[in-house]
């Protein structure tokens, strides 16, 4: 392989660390045990992983300008492994806990533990959620992180409600898993149902077996404004929502940025996806007085052969509130729009003047890296209508799948760098589109300003497909997305007078369902400067788990070997983080010696 080595490099004076043993006199803030656990949901028994024993997970608050420390155990038999993934805040956490199995991290054994170090800065506050890396556990291994404001918020408003959507698949994980990868393939199919905080809502509160498929209630009192955070951790759906009687809905955030205020009517949020909405509540002679104190929630899914739908119910605080519904509706009180691809498109801009002051203009942008993403077939062929053999999905004709990373022993890129100055080469990877062939990692330097253009192609079987994709690290300026190919002259002409928003997690459309095979049409576009404040390694990649098991991802190395060890501490504060279950790791027999990154910082 043509590497980049060099030798392995002192401690440097810019990175202050300090290595403590976390015996029985430190105590994390939160402690999560991941765990496969027999669960409740959708009113069926299911065996999943979970966090804590329950889906979802525990609600874990943070602060700007404030480090937390947690815990992570897996209790998982077998010698399963479980990483943690802080969606959305990675460029927060200290090196090596971006929960990013062999890109950024080990995974964590079976039987042991791992204590994550994370310090929001200022203007991360806002929603976030954590989950499982690892195969298909973030369907059920998955949980709500707010980081709330150092000081008062943005905007104001009276109550806050999170809520965390997901997909219930009978199957379990393993299974899934194993027909995504098999030969020959075989499809996951569609979700039996969606949840809103666990609840599927496909039953009544009458004829329900267990509260597990009754619909969530969400309570709210007269004359009130809430902030409705959405949190979307679905395996495969985008969801649109409408609230019966209530369709005035202002975005205040998207993906952990302030937005300046956008009325829309409902909701629309796909996997990895989070906003933030404002909506004031009717008042008490509307509700109280009238005796209707209560409006469906409708939910369905889009861009999917079924529709998977279910309810909610807004409930109003009222002296004399009406008893819960005994029925379902027998249509719904909510129409939604089928179209998706032109939600809040071009709408959303920062609410903060140093982003968007620091939007890079196309003059100067350096490169651009475009990535076709297409399914192709690895064994068989497609033949009347029929996939015979394995399918896998690619990026410029090749996929990144983690289980042949773990099954070739690959060690993380990040340590790769570290250990022995391994990084993507620069020359290959220009020749190649962008990507480096032999280390499959696309690299960048300091200094440049890249637009990356993901473009949607049928492949063999002439079926489009949507993606959200989600990009770790720093976020990207989301320059919007078409049909068609980019043309980035056009496209600037839409940031005249208005500057896109950081987003992490934003989608790649389909514009139709069947065309002629092999054919490009849609494109979602970002743009990022790769300063010394985002090198590392990051993942980018599609955030629909099936599509991320069958190969589509991608690893970026931001930065040269030099500069990205002089952002980290050198040994011996690193030594137990370079290998799978080192001393950075703790059990119950052995105390981890953990670095202290943001130890100098005070809180």
């Amino acid at each position: 392989m043509r590497f980049h080595f060099l030798a392995l490099l002192p401690f440097l004076a810019g990175v202050i660390a300090e290595c403590k043993v976390h015996d029985d006199t430190f105590t994390p803030d939160y402690v999560l045990e991941a765990t496969l656990d027999d669960i409740k949901v959708n009113c069926k028994t299911r065996s999943s992983v979970t966090f804590n024993g329950t889906s979802p997970g525990p609600t874990i608050y943070l602060k700007e300008e404030q480090t937390t420390w947690i815990r992570v155990y897996n209790r998982i038999p077998d010698n399963n492994v479980t990483v943690k993934h802080w969606h959305g805040l990675s460029q927060r956490a200290a090196p090596f806990s971006d929960g990013t199995p062999l890109v950024s991290q080990w995974p964590i054994p079976s039987g042991q533990f791992f204590d994550y170090e994370i310090r929001p800065q200022l203007g991360d506050a806002g929603s976030y959620f954590y989950h499982s890396h690892v195969g298909f556990q973030i369907l059920t291994a998955h949980g709500i992180l707010i980081v709330r404001d150092a000081d008062k918020p943005q905007y104001e408003y009276d109550g806050d409600i999170p809520l965390i959507v997901a997909d219930n698949y009978a199957a379990e994980d393993e299974v899934i898993e194993e027909g995504l990868l098999a030969d020959p393939f075989k499809w996951s199919g569609e979700p039996q149902a969606i949840t809103i905080q666990g609840n599927s809502g496909n039953k009544s509160f009458h004829e329900a077996s267990d509260s597990s498929c009754t619909p969530h209630i969400i309570l709210v009192d007269p004359g009130k404004i809430y902030r409705l955070r959405f949190i979307s951790s679905t395996a495969l759906s985008m969801i649109k929502l409408g609230i019966d009687g209530h369709d005035n809905f202002t975005v205040i955030e998207a993906d952990g940025s302030y937005t300046k205020p956008a009325s829309i009517d409902h909701i629309q949020v796909s996997s990895g996806q989070r906003y933030s909405y404002l909506m004031t509540t009717k008042s008490s002679e509307e509700v109280c007085g009238s005796g209707k104190s209560q409006f469906w929630i409708r939910y369905e899914s889009r861009d999917r052969p079924q529709v998977i739908s279910g309810y909610a119910l807004l409930k109003y605080r009222c002296e004399k509130g009406q008893p819960l519904p005994k029925s379902l509706p027998k249509t719904s009180p909510v129409e939604l729009s089928n179209k998706t691809s032109d939600y809040l498109e071009y709408t959303l801009e920062g609410l903060s003047e140093k982003n968007n002051r620091a939007f890079p203009r196309l003059s100067e942008v350096t490169r651009t890296v475009t990535i076709q993403v297409n399914q192709i077939l690895t064994t068989g062929a497609y033949e009347n209508g029929t996939l015979n053999g394995t399918v896998a999905w690619a990026q410029n004709g090749l996929p990144w799948k983690e289980n042949v990373q773990a099954e070739h022993h690959q060690v993380p890129y990040l340590i790769q760098v570290y250990e022995n100055g391994s990084t993507p080469n620069y020359t290959l990877a220009l020749e190649h589109h962008g990507f480096d062939p032999e280390t499959k990692a696309f690299p960048a330097k300091v200094g440049e300003v890249l637009d990356i253009v993901w473009e949607n192609n049928n492949g063999p079987t002439g079926g489009w497909d949507f993606h959200p994709m989600h990009v770790h690290g720093y976020h990207v300026y989301d320059l919007g997305s078409g049909n068609g190919t980019y043309n980035a002259t056009e496209n600037e002409a839409q940031f005249e007078n208005f500057t896109p928003v950081l987003r992490d997690s934003t989608n790649l459309y389909r514009y139709a369902v069947k065309g002629v095979p092999h054919h490009t049409a849609g494109w979602r576009a970002w743009r990022i400067r790769i300063t010394e404040e985002n090198i590392g390694a990051w993942m980018m990649h599609c955030h629909i788990a099936q599509h991320q098991v069958m190969g589509m991802a991608t690893v970026w190395v931001f930065g040269d070997a030099e500069e990205i060890r002089s952002k980290f501490p050198a040994l011996p504060y690193t030594q137990g983080y370079l290998t799978y279950g080192g001393s950075a790791y703790g059990s119950e027999d052995s105390q981890p010696w953990v670095n202290h990154y943001y130890s100098s910082e005070s809180d």
